[in-house]
């Protein structure tokens, strides 16, 4: 059993929200985090562009990284969001096992 924490920066907390939500809804994780907002600076498109985000942090299994990332593009409005998966390699018993038990994937059917 594998721990993931997929990092998102949305535009705004009610993108963040409704990613959450469905992403929670559809048990492809067990829980989010919706951050204060920040200020990114990155090159797009040739030019410098400055803009506040709102970080969003969700909790998964590793397996499940790959339909999460499908269903995130789905739903963001950036043409190419951010979505970073961070392997989780210590993490307590109780924690993880309740990730799991609000996880589903096709091996759990």
């Amino acid at each position: 059993m594998k721990l993931v924490e997929i990092c998102v920066n949305c535009p705004d907390v009610e993108t963040a929200r409704s990613i959450s939500d469905v992403l929670v809804e559809d048990r492809l994780v067990a829980c989010s985090n919706i951050h204060a907002s920040i200020e990114s600076c990155y090159h797009w498109k040739g030019i410098v562009e400055r803009e506040t985000e709102v970080p969003l942090l969700v909790k998964t299994r590793e397996e499940l990284f790959d339909l999460c990332v499908q269903k995130i593009k789905i739903l963001h409005p950036y043409e190419t969001p951010s979505i970073i998966g961070i392997a989780v390699d210590l993490v307590n018993q109780d924690y993880l096992e309740w990730i799991y038990a609000e996880t589903s994937s096709a091996s759990d059917e």
